[in-house]
């Protein structure tokens, strides 16, 4: 794998740290501000709504300029918002820190998908697309963690300059080991936006939302739903959350490997498996040691959907993939935004901290569907263009014939 793969995993930790970290902090950010925590949860739908909308935009805006300086910028955004987001007096300054931040999300991963796949021959492009976000899920086994552990004893406040400063060691990694590339050619945004008539592309990233936004039903509750009631100690939240990022860093592995192999076959099994044990964790989550297991397994089987999805999305818009791309990163964050959302009126309806998991199950399963469908339409088309060639055979052959009479 080519050096520039780690400046885009260098990134991605940054991004993925200040994404999740939230999941931590969330009783103490509520409580420093004097909100709830289903209205603190809207810093998560913030983000994630943040990143639907800079994704696109950001992505449209850097048309006319080259990808690595286009990720220099993101990545400057980036610091903006989370330095923001440290000195903010009151909780709208915060969300809004929250939402500059995002902006860099979408369209970073969105154009280092790109440029990751763009390294590597074509049979290895989804192990390169796996190892930039590889960088995203180490940041839940050790960025999270670790700004958790910070925020704890030395303030949340304290964790957003340190994840500021992730920020500046990313757009240095960018700066040091991408190579530069060509400007993408001017004037294309008909064929970007053409790329979105293709039902294949529209069912890709439905099946994001879907499918990635059941992990979040979990994550973005897990604190209060392992305080309260799998009966952990705040403290030990922080090792929950390395268990998470342990599974997503081990099935975003397993899916890039598996991606270029078996795409379908793929996500028919981590969906239904992301189905069955969000379904299971409302149970579960009565048992410290059951919920223990669940956890990682939801983190796994969550991001092992996330190469296959993304390369699916590549292929089906190779002549234009800039502004597909990042609009699919948005589409994991639109599923985040709706998860979030969710849970929030499932937990303020009284149903409780362990609620959100039956509408992430409700999700998962959704995006199963939404994968049969896909592959049933992948068939019928094909064989639809069998018969014409087919059918174009005899003709054909008869042309041959007359030609060669003469």
């Amino acid at each position: 794998m080519p050096l520039a793969l780690l400046a885009l995993a260098i990134g991605a930790f940054g991004i993925g740290t200040t994404e999740f970290v939230i999941t931590g902090l969330l009783p103490d950010i509520a409580a420093d501000f004097g909100v709830s925590i289903p209205m603190a949860g809207y810093l998560t739908t913030g983000y994630a709504l943040g990143v639907v909308v800079g994704a696109p935009l950001l992505a449209i805006v850097g048309r006319r300029v080259s990808r690595k300086r286009m990720l220099m910028v993101l990545m400057g955004l980036f610091i903006a918002g989370n330095l923001l987001s440290a000195v903010a007096p009151v909780f709208g300054l915060m969300l809004a820190g929250r939402i500059v931040a995002s902006l860099a999300h979408g369209a970073f991963f969105g154009i280092g998908s790109i440029v990751a796949a763009g390294l590597v021959a074509p049979e290895k492009k989804a192990g390169a697309i796996a190892m930039m976000f590889t960088g995203l899920t180490a940041a839940t086994v050790v960025g999270v963690p670790m700004s958790t552990l910070i925020g704890q004893h030395a303030g949340w406040r304290v964790t957003f300059f340190v994840i500021a400063g992730l920020g500046v060691l990313g757009l240095a990694g960018v700066a040091a080991l991408v190579p530069q590339q060509p400007k993408p050619e001017a004037g294309r945004i008909g064929g970007e936006l053409a790329a979105f008539r293709n039902p294949q592309v529209l069912l890709a990233m439905a099946m994001t939302v879907l499918g990635f936004g059941g992990v979040f039903t979990m994550s973005t509750y897990v604190t209060p739903m392992m305080t309260e009631v799998a009966g952990y100690a705040p403290g030990s939240v922080t090792w929950l959350l390395v268990l998470f990022g342990v599974g997503m860093l081990i099935g975003n592995l397993v899916g890039g490997r598996y991606a270029d192999r078996a795409l379908m076959p793929l996500l028919y099994v981590t969906l239904s498996a992301l189905a069955i044990v969000l379904a299971l964790l409302p149970l579960a989550a009565h048992n410290k040691i059951a919920a223990a297991v669940a956890i990682p397994l939801i983190g796994a089987f969550g991001f092992a959907s996330v190469p296959p999805l993304q390369k699916r999305v590549l292929d089906h818009t190779a002549d234009a993939p800039t502004l597909a791309s990042a609009v699919n990163i948005g589409a994991f964050n639109l599923g985040n935004a709706i998860a979030a959302w969710l849970g929030g009126l499932v937990i303020s309806a009284g149903f409780g901290y362990t609620a959100p998991n039956w509408v992430g199950a409700l999700m998962a399963a959704s995006a199963l569907v939404l994968a049969l469908m896909s592959a049933s339409l992948e068939r019928r088309t094909g064989a639809r263009s069998g018969r014409i060639a087919a059918g174009a055979t005899p003709l054909s052959a008869e042309r041959e014939a007359v030609t060669a009479g003469h």
